[in-house]
């Protein structure tokens, strides 16, 4: 008995094979691409570890019975059990560099890679930059990114789960940065000393309803690095309280909480929050200054 996959061979056959099952509607894409072409051209050459650009060559390649399947394997798991692509692949990029994910952490897609790409200009000016913190890091790609762009600094990634430092910590040696980057468990500041010239975070931030309501995709990810309470908020509230104590006096805070800005807003009308804009996509990121927050402390 045949199967209808049996005359599917070549690099070819199978991206169009997978683009055929992508077009499922009740795929979800929003953890690296956003359409069915760009799925199935990650899925497909990345499970033959071919590359993303400049790949016509292999296009009429045969695929070995291996081959064929593990990616028919890696297509079913996506559309059947809504599996994130960077799961399956076991990688995720971010900044242009490889990092390696599984269900332990988050599959990175934060703006601030955008904002570090930029040298966080114009928020930094001539501030020298000798100390960053990813505060709630996950895979640890924020911070790492941020170790490539200021080459001077040491950087520390801060997670309270053990299997997100983990990761973290896999990353830090698959780039070489072990000199310069390290990895603490650590309930937000609770076990990190010494003050940063820059803390950046992306933690947990959807709220109640946002979490009922998100596509099965997101049921793969860790529930400890996305929801936040019912307005989302529980551990802005947190990192807002404490982040002058770890700041030099000049430092910045960047801190991405998505969907959950106007909650935040509502919540502290008296904080000169600047939101920032993203040409590549993203909202719901602010920016204070160390000056801004002990301003603010002494009001209260």
């Amino acid at each position: 008995m045949t199967s209808p996959t049996d005359d599917l061979q070549t690099v070819r056959d199978y991206l169009r094979y997978a683009c055929t099952r992508f077009a499922d509607p009740s795929l979800y894409f929003g953890h690296g691409t956003d359409n069915v072409w760009d799925e199935a051209v990650q899925l497909v050459m990345r499970s033959l570890q071919l590359p993303l650009e400049n790949n016509t060559v292999f296009l009429d390649a045969r695929l070995t019975r291996e081959e064929r399947s593990l990616v028919l394997a890696r297509i079913e798991r996506r559309v059947s059990d809504r599996v994130p692509l960077a799961y399956l692949l076991g990688e995720a990029w971010f900044m242009g560099m490889p990092f390696r994910v599984d269900e332990r952490v988050l599959v990175p897609r934060s703006p601030l890679g955008e904002l570090l790409e930029n040298e966080l200009q114009p928020w930094l000016g001539d501030r020298p930059v000798q100390r960053i913190l990813d505060l709630c890091t996950g895979s640890g790609c924020i911070g790492i990114g941020a170790a490539h762009v200021f080459q001077d600094a040491t950087v520390e990634l801060s997670d309270i789960s053990g299997e997100a430092i983990a990761v973290a910590n896999d990353n830090i040696r698959m780039h070489e940065l072990s000199d310069r980057v390290s990895a603490i468990q650590s309930d937000l500041f609770a076990s990190l000393e010494g003050r940063y010239d820059v803390i950046l975070s992306n933690p947990p931030y959807v709220d109640a309803e946002d979490m009922a309501d998100m596509p099965d995709e997101y049921r793969h990810e860790p529930a400890l690095g996305l929801a936040a309470g019912k307005d989302g908020l529980e551990i802005a509230h947190r990192i807002l309280a404490d982040a002058a104590d770890y700041l030099t006096d000049d430092g910045l805070l960047i801190v991405e909480v998505g969907n959950s800005q106007a909650a935040l807003e509502e919540a502290y009308p008296e904080l000169p929050f600047t939101w920032l804009a993203f040409s590549q996509g993203g909202e719901g990121v602010f920016l204070l200054f160390a000056q801004d927050l002990k301003n603010w402390r002494s009001g209260q």
